[in-house]
Protein backbone atom coordinates (compact mmCIF):
# COMPACT_ATOMS: atom_id res chain seq x y z
CA UNK A 1 0.00 0.00 0.00
CA UNK A 2 2.55 2.42 0.68
CA UNK A 3 4.94 1.37 -2.71
CA UNK A 4 1.31 2.25 -4.20
CA UNK A 5 1.18 5.88 -2.69
CA UNK A 6 4.70 6.46 -3.82
CA UNK A 7 4.44 5.46 -7.10
CA UNK A 8 1.40 7.69 -6.48
CA UNK A 9 3.07 10.48 -5.57
CA UNK A 10 6.30 10.50 -7.67
CA UNK A 11 3.38 10.38 -10.99
CA UNK A 12 1.21 13.34 -10.09
CA UNK A 13 3.98 16.33 -11.00
CA UNK A 14 4.58 14.10 -14.28
CA UNK A 15 1.07 13.89 -14.78
CA UNK A 16 0.78 17.26 -14.43
CA UNK A 17 3.29 18.60 -16.56
CA UNK A 18 1.52 16.29 -19.32
CA UNK A 19 -1.21 18.30 -19.09
CA UNK A 20 0.15 21.70 -18.65
CA UNK A 21 1.84 21.03 -22.15
CA UNK A 22 -1.20 19.99 -23.75
CA UNK A 23 -3.27 22.87 -22.50
CA UNK A 24 -0.56 25.21 -23.72
CA UNK A 25 -0.51 23.53 -26.98
CA UNK A 26 -4.31 23.75 -27.18
CA UNK A 27 -4.28 27.82 -26.38
CA UNK A 28 -1.65 27.97 -29.03
CA UNK A 29 -3.66 26.22 -31.80
CA UNK A 30 -6.69 28.09 -31.02
CA UNK A 31 -5.11 31.44 -30.94
CA UNK A 32 -3.77 30.58 -34.41
CA UNK A 33 -7.23 29.54 -35.82
CA UNK A 34 -8.51 33.30 -34.08
CA UNK A 35 -5.74 34.69 -36.00
CA UNK A 36 -5.97 33.04 -39.44
CA UNK A 37 -9.34 33.47 -39.14
CA UNK A 38 -11.04 36.45 -41.32
CA UNK A 39 -12.67 39.45 -39.47
CA UNK A 40 -16.36 40.16 -40.05
CA UNK A 41 -14.85 43.83 -40.85
CA UNK A 42 -12.49 43.21 -43.09
CA UNK A 43 -14.97 40.45 -45.42
CA UNK A 44 -17.42 43.18 -45.44
CA UNK A 45 -14.92 45.36 -46.51
CA UNK A 46 -14.07 43.25 -49.20
CA UNK A 47 -17.18 42.38 -50.59
CA UNK A 48 -18.13 46.49 -50.44
CA UNK A 49 -15.13 46.62 -52.42
CA UNK A 50 -15.52 44.13 -54.99
CA UNK A 51 -18.99 45.57 -55.17
CA UNK A 52 -18.15 48.86 -56.05
CA UNK A 53 -16.30 48.07 -58.59
CA UNK A 54 -18.10 46.00 -59.99
CA UNK A 55 -21.01 48.82 -60.46
CA UNK A 56 -18.71 50.77 -61.91
CA UNK A 57 -17.63 48.50 -64.22
CA UNK A 58 -21.06 47.54 -65.25
CA UNK A 59 -22.17 51.22 -65.52
CA UNK A 60 -18.82 52.41 -67.41
CA UNK A 61 -20.46 49.26 -69.66
CA UNK A 62 -23.97 50.39 -70.13
CA UNK A 63 -22.27 53.93 -70.44
CA UNK A 64 -20.05 53.17 -73.50
CA UNK A 65 -22.98 50.90 -75.09
CA UNK A 66 -25.27 53.84 -74.99
CA UNK A 67 -22.55 56.27 -76.79
CA UNK A 68 -21.80 53.99 -79.26
CA UNK A 69 -25.75 53.86 -79.89
CA UNK A 70 -26.33 57.30 -79.81
CA UNK A 71 -23.33 57.65 -81.81
CA UNK A 72 -24.46 55.06 -84.63
CA UNK A 73 -27.84 56.69 -84.69
CA UNK A 74 -26.52 59.99 -85.33
CA UNK A 75 -23.78 58.51 -88.10
CA UNK A 76 -26.95 56.86 -89.86
CA UNK A 77 -29.29 59.96 -89.66
CA UNK A 78 -26.22 62.25 -90.81
CA UNK A 79 -25.89 59.62 -93.98
CA UNK A 80 -30.17 59.55 -94.77
CA UNK A 81 -29.94 63.13 -94.92
CA UNK A 82 -26.61 63.31 -96.75
CA UNK A 83 -28.21 61.39 -99.13
CA UNK A 84 -31.30 63.46 -99.35
CA UNK A 85 -29.44 66.59 -99.67
CA UNK A 86 -27.82 64.81 -102.84
CA UNK A 87 -30.44 64.25 -104.31
CA UNK A 88 -32.20 67.36 -103.87
CA UNK A 89 -29.25 69.43 -105.37
CA UNK A 90 -29.91 66.98 -108.36
CA UNK A 91 -33.54 68.11 -108.27
CA UNK A 92 -32.62 71.38 -107.81
CA UNK A 93 -29.64 71.41 -110.85
CA UNK A 94 -32.74 69.94 -112.99
CA UNK A 95 -35.70 72.54 -112.44
CA UNK A 96 -32.88 75.51 -112.73
CA UNK A 97 -32.30 73.76 -116.61
CA UNK A 98 -35.99 73.95 -116.78
CA UNK A 99 -36.53 77.67 -115.99
CA UNK A 100 -33.55 78.39 -118.36
CA UNK A 101 -35.15 76.52 -121.25
CA UNK A 102 -38.35 78.28 -120.36
CA UNK A 103 -36.63 81.84 -120.71
CA UNK A 104 -34.98 80.56 -123.73
CA UNK A 105 -38.92 79.42 -125.49
CA UNK A 106 -39.60 83.08 -124.12
CA UNK A 107 -37.13 84.79 -126.18
CA UNK A 108 -38.30 82.63 -128.90
CA UNK A 109 -41.86 83.74 -128.49
CA UNK A 110 -41.13 87.15 -128.44
CA UNK A 111 -38.92 87.24 -131.48
CA UNK A 112 -41.37 85.45 -133.35
CA UNK A 113 -44.35 88.29 -131.61
CA UNK A 114 -41.76 91.18 -132.83
CA UNK A 115 -41.79 89.61 -136.35
CA UNK A 116 -45.83 88.62 -136.91
CA UNK A 117 -45.97 92.54 -135.59
CA UNK A 118 -43.60 93.65 -138.30
CA UNK A 119 -45.84 91.72 -140.96
CA UNK A 120 -48.75 92.98 -139.35
CA UNK A 121 -47.89 96.52 -139.54
CA UNK A 122 -46.38 95.90 -143.12
CA UNK A 123 -49.56 94.85 -144.63
CA UNK A 124 -52.09 97.47 -142.69
CA UNK A 125 -50.01 99.97 -144.35
CA UNK A 126 -51.05 98.96 -147.85
CA UNK A 127 -54.59 99.81 -146.89
CA UNK A 128 -53.82 103.56 -146.53
CA UNK A 129 -54.46 102.57 -150.65
CA UNK A 130 -57.22 102.27 -152.46
CA UNK A 131 -58.58 98.90 -152.29
CA UNK A 132 -59.10 97.86 -156.33
CA UNK A 133 -62.18 97.50 -157.26
CA UNK A 134 -63.34 94.28 -158.96
CA UNK A 135 -66.98 93.31 -160.05
CA UNK A 136 -68.82 91.52 -157.43
CA UNK A 137 -69.72 88.63 -159.08
CA UNK A 138 -70.67 85.04 -157.51
CA UNK A 139 -67.06 84.03 -159.71
CA UNK A 140 -65.32 87.09 -157.63
CA UNK A 141 -66.51 85.77 -154.92
CA UNK A 142 -66.20 81.97 -154.97
CA UNK A 143 -62.23 83.29 -156.00
CA UNK A 144 -62.06 85.42 -152.45
CA UNK A 145 -63.09 82.53 -150.29
CA UNK A 146 -61.04 80.15 -152.29
CA UNK A 147 -58.09 82.63 -151.64
CA UNK A 148 -59.11 82.77 -147.79
CA UNK A 149 -58.67 78.80 -147.58
CA UNK A 150 -55.63 78.48 -149.18
CA UNK A 151 -53.99 81.47 -146.95
CA UNK A 152 -55.49 80.21 -144.10
CA UNK A 153 -54.31 76.72 -144.72
CA UNK A 154 -51.09 77.86 -145.73
CA UNK A 155 -50.52 79.69 -142.39
CA UNK A 156 -51.78 77.25 -140.39
CA UNK A 157 -48.81 74.80 -141.47
CA UNK A 158 -46.73 77.28 -141.12
CA UNK A 159 -48.08 76.74 -137.51
CA UNK A 160 -48.69 80.87 -137.99
CA UNK A 161 -52.30 79.52 -137.26
CA UNK A 162 -53.92 77.30 -134.47
CA UNK A 163 -56.01 74.39 -136.03
CA UNK A 164 -59.19 75.83 -134.32
CA UNK A 165 -58.12 79.02 -136.11
CA UNK A 166 -57.78 77.13 -139.05
CA UNK A 167 -61.44 75.94 -138.08
CA UNK A 168 -62.92 79.09 -137.87
CA UNK A 169 -61.27 80.91 -140.86
CA UNK A 170 -62.71 77.94 -143.23
CA UNK A 171 -65.72 77.96 -141.16
CA UNK A 172 -66.16 81.87 -141.89
CA UNK A 173 -66.19 82.39 -137.98
CA UNK A 174 -65.18 85.42 -135.78
CA UNK A 175 -63.97 88.06 -138.20
CA UNK A 176 -63.54 85.91 -141.09
CA UNK A 177 -65.31 87.09 -144.10
CA UNK A 178 -64.93 85.49 -147.29
CA UNK A 179 -66.44 87.96 -149.05
CA UNK A 180 -63.64 90.87 -148.26
CA UNK A 181 -61.13 91.56 -150.53
CA UNK A 182 -57.59 89.14 -150.78
CA UNK A 183 -55.87 92.57 -149.16
CA UNK A 184 -58.25 93.05 -146.57
CA UNK A 185 -58.31 89.12 -145.67
CA UNK A 186 -54.47 89.19 -145.75
CA UNK A 187 -54.56 92.32 -143.03
CA UNK A 188 -57.50 90.20 -141.01
CA UNK A 189 -54.86 87.19 -141.86
CA UNK A 190 -51.34 88.97 -140.63
CA UNK A 191 -53.27 90.47 -137.26
CA UNK A 192 -54.76 87.38 -136.20
CA UNK A 193 -50.91 85.64 -136.62
CA UNK A 194 -49.89 88.55 -134.52
CA UNK A 195 -52.30 87.99 -131.98
CA UNK A 196 -51.38 84.42 -131.95
CA UNK A 197 -47.89 84.96 -131.04
CA UNK A 198 -48.90 87.08 -128.50
CA UNK A 199 -51.14 84.92 -126.87
CA UNK A 200 -48.04 82.34 -126.85
CA UNK A 201 -45.73 85.03 -125.51
CA UNK A 202 -47.83 85.58 -122.85
CA UNK A 203 -48.19 81.63 -121.87
CA UNK A 204 -44.68 80.98 -122.53
CA UNK A 205 -43.87 83.71 -119.99
CA UNK A 206 -46.44 82.07 -117.38
CA UNK A 207 -44.36 78.68 -117.61
CA UNK A 208 -41.17 80.80 -117.35
CA UNK A 209 -42.58 82.10 -114.05
CA UNK A 210 -43.70 79.41 -112.75
CA UNK A 211 -40.56 77.39 -113.25
CA UNK A 212 -38.75 79.89 -111.58
CA UNK A 213 -40.90 79.40 -108.87
CA UNK A 214 -40.29 75.50 -108.72
CA UNK A 215 -36.63 75.97 -109.67
CA UNK A 216 -36.61 78.62 -106.30
CA UNK A 217 -38.45 76.17 -103.86
CA UNK A 218 -35.92 73.59 -105.04
CA UNK A 219 -33.12 75.55 -104.13
CA UNK A 220 -34.57 76.72 -100.73
CA UNK A 221 -35.45 72.72 -100.05
CA UNK A 222 -31.79 71.51 -101.24
CA UNK A 223 -29.95 74.40 -99.29
CA UNK A 224 -31.98 73.40 -96.14
CA UNK A 225 -31.18 70.00 -96.70
CA UNK A 226 -27.29 70.39 -97.28
CA UNK A 227 -27.07 72.57 -93.84
CA UNK A 228 -29.18 69.74 -91.82
CA UNK A 229 -26.57 67.25 -93.70
CA UNK A 230 -23.79 69.50 -92.65
CA UNK A 231 -24.90 69.64 -88.96
CA UNK A 232 -25.79 66.23 -88.78
CA UNK A 233 -22.01 64.88 -89.76
CA UNK A 234 -20.58 67.53 -87.20
CA UNK A 235 -22.93 65.87 -84.59
CA UNK A 236 -21.82 62.42 -85.85
CA UNK A 237 -17.95 62.91 -85.50
CA UNK A 238 -18.59 64.55 -82.22
CA UNK A 239 -20.16 61.64 -80.82
CA UNK A 240 -17.65 59.63 -82.38
CA UNK A 241 -14.94 61.26 -81.18
CA UNK A 242 -16.65 60.89 -77.44
CA UNK A 243 -16.26 57.38 -77.98
CA UNK A 244 -13.74 55.42 -74.94
CA UNK A 245 -10.81 53.28 -76.96
CA UNK A 246 -11.84 49.72 -76.58
CA UNK A 247 -7.79 48.97 -75.95
CA UNK A 248 -5.88 46.90 -78.39
CA UNK A 249 -2.13 47.24 -79.42
CA UNK A 250 -0.02 50.64 -78.83
CA UNK A 251 -0.29 50.85 -82.46
CA UNK A 252 -3.35 52.54 -82.58
CA UNK A 253 -5.92 49.79 -83.16
CA UNK A 254 -7.53 50.26 -80.65
CA UNK A 255 -9.92 53.11 -81.14
CA UNK A 256 -11.48 51.28 -84.35
CA UNK A 257 -15.09 51.56 -82.76
CA UNK A 258 -14.87 55.23 -82.81
CA UNK A 259 -13.27 55.26 -86.15
CA UNK A 260 -15.74 52.76 -87.95
CA UNK A 261 -18.50 55.29 -86.51
CA UNK A 262 -17.04 58.55 -87.08
CA UNK A 263 -16.08 57.49 -90.92
CA UNK A 264 -19.91 56.82 -91.56
CA UNK A 265 -20.55 60.74 -91.63
CA UNK A 266 -17.82 61.57 -93.91
CA UNK A 267 -19.95 60.53 -96.78
CA UNK A 268 -23.01 62.41 -95.91
CA UNK A 269 -20.69 66.04 -96.35
CA UNK A 270 -20.27 64.86 -100.32
CA UNK A 271 -23.05 66.77 -101.63
CA UNK A 272 -23.22 69.39 -104.27
CA UNK A 273 -24.43 73.36 -103.76
CA UNK A 274 -28.60 73.76 -104.48
CA UNK A 275 -28.01 77.07 -106.84
CA UNK A 276 -25.58 76.39 -109.75
CA UNK A 277 -23.96 79.46 -111.02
Amino acid sequence: MENLMYFFLLDIPRAAGIWSALIVVAFAAMAVLIARRPRPEAADAGDVLRGEQGGRLRAAVAGRARLTAEAEELARYAEEVGVAATRAAETARRRREEWLASQDEVEEAWKAYEAADADARRVAATTYLPVPRTPRTPAEYADRERYLHRAALSACGRQELSVLELSDALAHRNGWDPRRHPVEQEVVLRRAVRDGRLAAQRRAAERERAAWHTAEAAAVAAQSLRDEAFAAAERARQAAHLLPPTGGTGNGTGNGSARDVSRRPQQATRWRAARAG
